[in-house]
């Protein structure tokens, strides 16, 4: 889902920033050069959001005793009713290779959804996107 929210704000930044684009263009940047700053922009993005998955879901999955009779109180419901389950409450237990794996399939998926928006950055025409400004 991540790596979908970043493609559609990447492709909308390239739509938003032609002009702009154009210019470097004009000015002597390469396609190539291009494509680098957007691919920085969305591995930067992914970064971020990886980090702060990571950092919340093991804090959420280490303090789970806390966080689930929390929300209980809250909401005035039980989880886990003792009459129909036969656990009472909600083991965790962090496993750092799954928490590794995780981490680094979500960074290569926001990698990977960089790549489009900045092949689109990169074929700007700046005659085409400077016309109508």
């Amino acid at each position: 889902m991540a790596a979908f929210n970043i493609v559609s704000a990447l492709v909308m930044v390239v739509t938003d920033k032609q002009a702009d684009i154009a210019i470097l263009r004009t000015l002597g940047a390469t396609p190539l050069s291009i494509m680098g700053i957007f691919i920085v922009q969305g591995i930067t993005i992914g970064l971020v959001g990886t980090l702060l998955g990571l950092a919340g879901g093991v804090a959420l999955a280490t303090h789970v005793d806390v966080v689930v009779p929390f929300i209980e109180r809250l909401f005035g419901v039980k989880f886990l009713a003792p009459d129909v389950y036969l656990i009472s409450d909600l083991p965790s237990q962090v496993q750092w290779g799954d928490v590794t794996t995780i981490g680094l399939v979500a960074f290569g998926l926001a990698t990977l959804a960089t790549l489009y928006p900045a092949w689109r950055a990169a074929r700007t025409q700046p005659a085409e996107a400077l016309r109508y400004e």
